[in-house]
């Protein structure tokens, strides 16, 4: 009876909930743009606000500056939580981050990425509404809703929120390990709530992520820019090195090309390969999430096989080359290419970083070219995998089937949250990860959506978890 007199609050609350959420999408804390930091740190304010208001006990912890573009600047700070103190309730640690994905309109949004805006198919779209705004506003609505009903909290809650996990979240794992047994001491478990369902008709459990390592290949040569009317033909061209360095790495079928790299990959066992046999899964569900034909593999289990449990190398960009609209004639001093490695068990970042190395060194030196070339790891994150088995998923799976009257699918994911390795070894807790959005949210791309169905499902999603939690024996 307290649960659905909770589920009808929240129904009745909805306009309020998608209110607040459009004053978190309206601050721009993009943690990969300097200039926009002070952002990052007016939403730490906002949750923190927010949190208060419900009587949270709530902190922000300067974890010092870092250097970008050459430039120190003050990292977020990281906001710890506590909300209720009560040695006979469980004690759950919750997760989120607050810092978004760079993004304009001329990007190709439909709408000012900075405004939340519903459409007429009922989505939310804006920058983080999905990744991570929208669960971290769906926890605040979870207390306020059982404030509001008269209905006491059934756990202890604390909470850490970051601001750099767009950016590595440098810092975080330092204060993780040092808050174990102090701020973090009476976790009895972790939920990460960054993830999104695999397609968009059944919500999922995720048990698995991909690691990842990023990596910057510069090639640089002459002072200046050169005139390619001038000098063109006459000497090396950073630019030219560098494309046939990229081109270098990866098949366009995804094959990746640096030897050893899959090497250290776990092998496929039977049992595992069973586990991919009956997921709710099609490939007209990728079609719809990419937005057309372009799948490599015409199987559904080849292509979550692919996304899951095997690493992949993408290609994200190339700095100092011109990219503006129109023509400039120009052959750039210094080129970077960017790339990165999702990593899987049991791949480690020294093998990658050895392995990378060694092939771009060994391509520059066939091209004979008298241009420097450098290669650099910006942040590597490991992967990280749970049993589905564990109790704490046994809840998450009742309180999934509770809301949404089906059984969750048990996933893997081939996004990567480095943190969650991090608890689960320093705090030796199970780290559960709930999902709230649909896989065509469009995290990190334009248009991001959440649906407002999913918005307020996820927020009964959260009330429903704290209350089998309350009621579990942790075994």
């Amino acid at each position: 009876m307290s649960l659905q007199k909770i589920y009808e609050l929240i129904d009745s609350k909805k306009q309020s909930y998608i209110e607040r959420l459009h004053k978190a999408v309206s601050i721009p804390s993009v943690s990969a743009d300097a200039s926009l930091r002070p952002k990052v740190v007016e939403m730490a304010d906002f949750i923190v606000s927010e949190f208060e208001k419900l009587g949270a006990k709530m902190e922000k912890r300067d974890i010092g500056s870092h250097v970008m573009n050459g430039v120190e600047v003050p990292l977020p700070p990281i906001v710890l939580g506590q909300y209720g103190n009560d040695p006979a309730k469980k004690t759950v640690l919750i997760y989120n981050h607050y810092d978004v994905q760079p993004a304009k309109k001329s990007d190709g949004w439909d709408s000012e990425p900075f405004e939340l805006v519903v459409d007429e198919k009922d989505r939310m779209l804006g920058r983080g509404v999905t990744d991570d705004k929208g669960p971290l506003m769906g926890w605040i609505a979870n207390l306020e809703a059982y404030k509001e009903a008269g209905v006491d909290f059934p756990v202890n809650l604390l909470m850490c929120f970051e601001g750099m996990e767009e950016y590595g979240s440098e810092g975080l794992d330092d204060l993780i390990v040092a808050e174990a047994n102090r701020y973090f001491k009476k976790a009895d478990c972790v939920c990460i709530s960054d993830t999104y369902w695999l397609g968009t008709r059944k919500p999922v459990l995720t048990y698995g992520l991909r690691g990842v390592s990023y990596f910057n290949v510069t090639v640089e040569g002459p002072s200046a820019d050169l005139h390619s009317g001038v000098f063109g033909g006459t000497v090396h061209e950073p630019m030219t090195d560098l494309i046939a360095v990229m081109a270098s790495l990866v098949k366009p079928d995804g094959t990746i090309l640096v030897p050893g790299i899959v090497d250290e990959v776990a092998p496929l066992t039977k049992d595992e390969d069973k586990l991919y046999d009956n997921i709710d899964y099609s490939m007209d569900d990728l079609k719809q999430a990419v937005g057309g034909e372009i799948n490599v593999y015409d199987s559904p289990k080849d292509t979550l096989q692919h996304r899951w449990r095997y690493p992949t190398l993408s290609l994200h960009g190339i700095q100092g080359a011109f990219s503006e609209s129109g023509a400039k004639t120009v052959i750039p001093a210094k080129v970077t290419g960017k790339f990165s490695i999702r990593t899987v068990p049991n791949m480690t970042a020294e093998h990658i970083n050895k392995c990378v190395k060694e092939h771009v060194e060994k391509v520059f030196a066939s091209l004979n070219s008298k241009n420097r070339v450098s290669v650099e790891c910006l942040h590597s994150g490991s992967w990280w995998i749970s049993s589905p088995f564990h109790w704490h998923y046994t809840i998450g799976a009742k309180a999934v089937k509770t809301v949404y009257g089906v059984e969750p699918d048990l996933v893997r994911e081939g996004g990567s949250i480095p943190i969650t390795l991090t608890f689960e070894t320093a705090l030796n807790k199970n780290v559960l990860l709930l999902s709230m959005g649909r896989g065509d949210d469009g995290a990190h791309s334009i248009n991001e959506k959440l649906d407002v169905e999913n918005y307020v499902n996820g927020i009964k999603l959260f009330a429903t978890y704290v209350d089998e939690l309350s009621k579990s024996e942790l075994k």
